[in-house]
């Protein structure tokens, strides 16, 4: 079938209006497949794994968006229409109101406001941010692609104004119980958490609301906060806001390791700290002469395990309870494994959660004998040359900034992910495929459905061919998330998936499917 395409020179939408855009596109007569893309060389890549590259979209730059589709001759007259569907205003049942223009206006129209939340280009977000600094609100700075230097200069000013400045790049946030961006519905608690992961803040409050713990304020912060350059900043700041709160009895820190200068500050400012803390820097080395009140974990779920003993007084060793977690595992993965072919080696990992996708190489860098390749690796030594493609075991976070430039989060849109999962499951050496779920606001309304019907299909072609493959999932969110803990759970164990009750059991229980059989194989 023919490729259609239209090239639109130096045009930017937001990745909802491109989401809603392709829907509404698809939905055509006689069209078969259809894709609006930045054209940036991975996305020109994706376009082409799935046949919708023509030579023209091939030589569209970075800055332009790519309108392409695939039917008979005849859709070629939708071109017209998918550029229109750019410009189209998402309907409503509320009456139409005038828009302020400016974020001056919205400051004056509502007085009583204390903060807000930028989502625009990362080309405007510093000016917008400087706005709302300027006019004493706190800022959730959902944008990325902000600039290092903006980002110090706002973070100075906002603490110069006593405010938070959450971001750039922050995903979560839970203010006084309200879920900002992505976030879930976790009931309000003792325990204050301050994360410069967002899907890291949103794994832990959930493992704990499963527990029956609630969270006082969750602050994200941005991933870039602990590096050098900013000096941990807001993460600082935020630690101290919760050391004054009241309602926080426990504080929790989440991040990846911080740079060492970074990290050396941060253990002499809580050495002493008259809260407990609970600290978990993914995979980083255990420090020396912490404090009695300091509990230091390496993954989220030993995390969330650890405060939940603290606030609950619970004399456990927690240790204890993660070899009762693995002996399952390892029962589980006993029966399983015989089940695959001796060509199937390799976990292919495809993450919509950044922190969960590190989490998981963690684990990996422990358990595996192998390396594990990734677009966010954990050593620059294992990046992947090539996102399009896997090289052994593989941990590819989607949601990754080469992934959704023009295009929206996996989290919001499951379309790229199941192109990858496609792609995992027709490579014959892939064992097992692994994903995380993250539901709650802000997420697609419901993800299960949509990658179930998916791998339902892969799991039954592959089995009538003689290659089972295993997927692996666990699901971040809690039983009042939009999209229902529980139900989500049932869709994905109903289409063959073995559900974990953790993104780290699931890497664990992956780990333990494929290890020693790469050399098996080759005998």
């Amino acid at each position: 079938m023919p490729i259609h395409t239209r090239i639109l020179k130096n045009r930017y939408h937001d990745s909802v209006t491109l989401m809603l855009a392709t829907r509404t596109l698809k939905e055509q007569p006689q069209v078969v497949d259809a894709a609006y893309m930045m054209g940036t060389e991975v996305n020109k890549a994706l376009l082409d794994q799935g046949g919708l590259l023509s030579e023209e979209a091939d030589l569209a730059l970075a800055n332009d968006l790519i309108i392409t589709i695939n039917g008979s001759e005849e859709t070629a007259q939708y071109l017209d229409l998918a550029e229109e569907l750019l410009t189209l205003k998402t309907k409503s049942d509320h009456p139409a109101t005038s828009s302020p223009g400016t974020f001056r206006r919205v400051i004056k129209d509502n007085p009583q406001a204390n903060l807000a939340i930028i989502s625009v280009a990362g080309a405007y977000a510093a000016k917008e941010t400087r706005e709302a600094l300027t006019n004493g609100l706190h800022v959730l700075l959902f944008s990325d692609n902000v600039s290092l230097a903006d980002e110090i200069a706002l973070k100075k000013l906002a603490l110069q104004n006593g405010l938070l400045l959450m971001g750039p790049g922050a995903g979560t946030a839970i203010i006084n119980g309200v879920g900002l961006g992505f976030a879930n519905a976790v009931p309000q608690g003792q325990v204050g958490i301050v994360s410069a992961a967002g899907t890291g803040l949103q794994e832990v409050s959930t493992l704990l609301a499963k527990q029956g713990l609630g969270i006082s304020q969750g602050i994200g912060t941005g991933g870039r906060d602990l590096s050098a350059p900013v000096g941990g900043l807001m993460f600082f700041a935020s630690m101290d806001a919760l050391q004054a709160d009241e309602k926080t009895q426990v504080i929790v820190l989440i991040s990846k390791p911080p740079h060492p200068n970074i990290a050396e500050n941060l253990f002499n400012r809580i050495k002493n700290s008259p809260k407990p803390i609970v600290m978990c820097l993914l995979g980083a080395a255990r420090p020396e002469d912490l404090g009695e009140n300091i509990h230091f974990t390496r993954t989220l779920d030993e995390c969330a395990l650890v405060t939940h003993a603290i606030v609950r007084t619970i004399k456990k060793d927690i240790s204890a309870s993660i070899e009762e977690q693995d002996k399952w595992l390892r029962q589980k993965s006993a029966s399983l494994k015989k089940m695959l072919t001796p060509e199937k080696k390799y976990i292919r990992g495809l993450f919509s959660g950044g922190t969960l996708c590190y989490e998981a190489q963690v684990i990996w860098r422990d358990l595996l004998s192998d390396p594990v390749f990734s677009n966010a690796p954990l050593d620059k030594a294992l990046a992947l040359q090539d996102s399009s493609s896997f090289t052994g075991h593989c941990a590819l976070d989607l949601g990754e900034e080469e992934f959704t430039l023009g295009r929206p989060h996996p989290m919001i849109d499951n379309d790229l992910r199941i192109q990858y999962i496609k792609k995992a499951a027709s490579d014959p050496q892939t064992a097992v495929i692994i994903l995380d779920l993250v539901i709650g606001y802000g997420a697609h309304p419901d993800p299960a459905t949509a990658l179930g019907q998916v791998i339902r299909g892969i799991i039954r072609e592959n089995e009538s061919k003689g290659h089972p493959l295993i997927f692996v999932a666990s699901v971040t969110g809690t039983t009042d998330d939009p999209q229902n803990l529980e139900k989500s759970q049932q869709v994905m164990q109903d289409a063959g998936v073995l559900i974990c009750n953790s993104n780290a059991q699931a890497a664990r229980l992956a780990a333990l499917l494929v290890e020693k059989r790469t050399d098996k194989a080759q005998a």
